[in-house]
């Protein structure tokens, strides 16, 4: 729960804001117009001070704005205060004419009612003094008391002209109190001014942004304009309702709803009050997702790209782009529901890289917990079937041109990527329920991709070749011209560069596979081993030329980023070398030793920490070899450095084929290979 401290500080802001937003909806031009209708003289008597109070409005407002909590709250008290004398002024105005008016000037205690408004009158100035002086943190409670003066002239049966002489001395009197008041503190604001100068000279350049920062999370804005935007917002909707109530019953509520955004976002200050609630709807969003489909565990897990910056970002930016706040009520109702869907666009789009990672771990690590694949599944069909219905809806409202074919185009890749990730899910459960996994599972996941990524190559081709072809035969601009430049590089050129480079690597990877030889039955029953990629028992492998054994989809994968053998590091050529001669595998014998040999196999494979004890037919430890082995290890322990990820792997050149633990045997050449069968 926030503290009264936090709230008040938010609070005794959001008055500031109102009253510039409101300063800067007048128009002056034309209130200076009006007067010069009237009178030219009333004009250049009154225009300059117009305009200097309009102008004054502003700085004091901003200056209020920024001060520091305390003495926000010490300026209210003294608003508060003053708006105390002011009731305490009214309240003896108006016993003073009662009393004119009712005609008796004897004593109090000789007519009732003269009595009761007397009494009724006594009290009310006595709690208004009670209460200033209270806010005043003072005990002299007469200083605030000087309304008393004309109760206290009718409790001495004094006549009524003198009462009215009475109260306005007490007027007067406290006028002067209210001005040397302000005479005292008339130079507070230049010396906060001098002193935050004097703060700032102190500061180095490097602390600046630190200070900003400090102060932005101190005032915090955000908050503040929700909040101001929020006020705006319940007051549109209640006087909208109001006056407006059968055109908004007509009209439908989403209509009634979006006019009472658009009446709310024609200032600076409401379109930076829109963004921030943006954001924090956009946030709510995203956290509801992550808890809906991981629990509150995943919600703390906390990512900078989904923290609705990003749809609060591109609100104000689209916003400012447009001219929204230049445009008409209708105009900017309509211009500001494209914004905000294309901003629930992004968030959809948040919330798929949020769900796409969960139900493929869901699919890959044989959960089998209903409700997390209900959920998982339940918010990929929302994900899959909102985009679609958002999409229709807007197009029923709106023209088919270039502008909105991009949004449609949007929701459709959105819809397309889900349907990818359910594709590949659905797959993997099909997996999990046949009895022996399935060994193209791997090109499969990879044609699904494939398909998905060339179905949004598509659309995204489809876009730009009906905008060049608006722009050539229809309306042409210089904006719709770059964002057609634009959507070319990095929604149809990267796409079919990325493709084309994936589609290489797998093609270069299984030609190289293909070209390897596959391993006897007996070669396997001689090596009788794991494979050192995915530890499992091989009834079925390819022979590299540097005499080790793998699954074939097992070394596709890593040759999809990684050109060189696993073990030893040796580039893997689509030919065998000039000088490699087949020769028999030594067999590996099964007695009680095997296991530790088995178990020094495993180790030796990379991503295995090196535990077990070295043999004795190991090098010394300050050997060239070991160091070379270590170094040779060390850089191939995963394969997946960061060179490797983007595609470029990073070879080592070894100047002859080694095994981790000792040389590899001569493998046996194919005629005595074809006799031992």
């Amino acid at each position: 729960m926030p503290r009264l401290e936090d709230v008040a500080n938010i609070v005794l802001r959001v008055p500031c804001i109102l009253v510039l937003d409101l300063l800067y909806k007048c128009d002056i031009d034309s209130f200076t117009e009006h007067l010069r209708a009237k009178n030219e003289d009333m004009l250049f008597k009154y225009k300059y001070i117009i305009w200097n109070l309009y102008y004054l409005g502003h700085v004091i407002n901003a200056v209020v704005l920024v001060l520091p909590l305390r003495h926000i709250i010490k300026l209210y008290l003294h608003i508060l205060t003053t708006l105390l004398f002011y009731v305490g002024h009214h309240i003896s105005k108006d016993y003073v004419h009662g009393e004119v008016q009712y005609g008796y000037d004897g004593a109090l205690y000789l007519d009732s009612q003269a009595f009761n408004r007397f009494v009724s009158s006594l009290t009310s100035q006595v709690i208004l003094s009670t209460l200033c002086a209270f806010l005043m943190k003072t005990r002299k409670v007469w200083l605030f008391s000087a309304h008393l003066l004309p109760l206290l002239a009718r409790l001495c049966a004094m006549p009524h002209d003198t009462l009215l002489l009475v109260n306005s001395f007490s007027t007067v009197l406290t006028g002067i109190g209210v001005a040397m008041f302000l005479l005292s503190n008339l130079f507070v604001p230049y010396r906060l001014a001098r002193a935050a100068y004097s703060e700032l000279l102190q500061l180095e350049l490097y602390r600046l942004l630190a200070v900003t920062i400090s102060l932005w999370n101190q005032f915090a804005v955000p908050v503040l304009f929700s909040v101001f935007w929020s006020v705006l917002f319940v007051v549109q909707l209640c006087s909208y309702s109001v006056t407006n109530n059968t055109t908004g019953s007509h009209e439908g509520v989403l209509f009634f709803l979006l006019t009472s955004v658009s009446e709310c976002c024609v200032t600076p200050y409401s379109l930076l009050g829109l963004t921030s609630v943006v954001s924090y709807l956009g946030l709510g969003l995203l956290n509801l997702t992550k808890f809906y489909l991981g629990g509150y565990t995943a919600v703390q897990n906390d990512n900078v790209m989904h923290r609705g910056v990003t749809e609060g970002v591109t609100l104000l930016l689209l916003a400012l782009q447009t001219g929204l706040l230049d445009m008409q009520a209708l105009q900017r109702t309509f211009l500001l529901s494209i914004i905000l869907f294309i901003v629930v666009t992004s968030t959809l789009q948040s919330m798929i890289e949020i769900t796409d990672p969960i139900i493929l771990a869901l699919g890959a690590s044989r959960n089998r917990s209903l409700w997390k694949h209900f959920r998982g599944l339940s918010m990929c069909l929302v994900l899959l079937v909102f985009p679609g219905y958002m999409a229709y809806k807007i197009s029923q409202f709106f023209h088919m041109d270039f502008w909105l074919l991009i949004l449609v185009s949007s929701c459709m890749l959105t819809s397309l990527q889900v349907t990818g990730t359910l594709l590949i899910y659905f797959l993997f459960m099909v997996e999990l329920f046949c009895s022996d996994p399935i060994d193209s599972l791997d090109e499969i996941i990879y044609w699904v991709n494939a398909v998905s990524r060339v179905l949004e190559f598509v659309v995204a081709l489809c876009v730009v070749a009906y905008g060049t072809w608006e722009s050539l035969f229809g309306e042409w601009s210089w904006m719709g011209a770059s964002v057609i430049i634009i959507h070319c590089y990095f929604n149809v050129w990267l796409r079919a560069q990325t493709g084309w480079r994936s589609f290489l690597l797998r093609q270069e990877a299984a030609k190289k596979i293909n070209s390897l030889p596959r391993a006897t039955a007996n070669q396997l029953q001689q090596h009788n081993d794991v494979c050192a990629i995915c530890f499992q028992e091989m009834s079925s492998a390819v022979l590299t030329y540097c005499g080790h054994f793998f699954h074939g989809n097992c070394l596709r994968k890593w040759l999809y980023v990684q050109e060189t053998c696993p073990m030893c590091h040796q580039a893997i050529r689509p030919t065998p070398p000039e000088d490699f001669q087949a020769a028999p595998t030594p067999s590996r014998g099964t007695g009680p030793g095997r296991e530790e040999e088995r178990r020094g196999s495993r180790d030796q494979t990379p991503g295995r920490d090196d535990t077990h004890q070295p043999p004795d037919n190991l090098p010394s430890p300050g050997s060239s070899d070991q160091q070379e082995e270590t170094e040779s290890l060390g850089e191939g322990t995963s394969g997946f450095d960061r060179k490797d990820r983007i595609g470029r792997p990073r070879r080592k050149p070894v100047q002859a084929p080694t095994s981790p633990l000792k040389p590899p045997p001569p493998m046996p050449s194919l005629c005595e290979t074809m006799l031992e069968n």
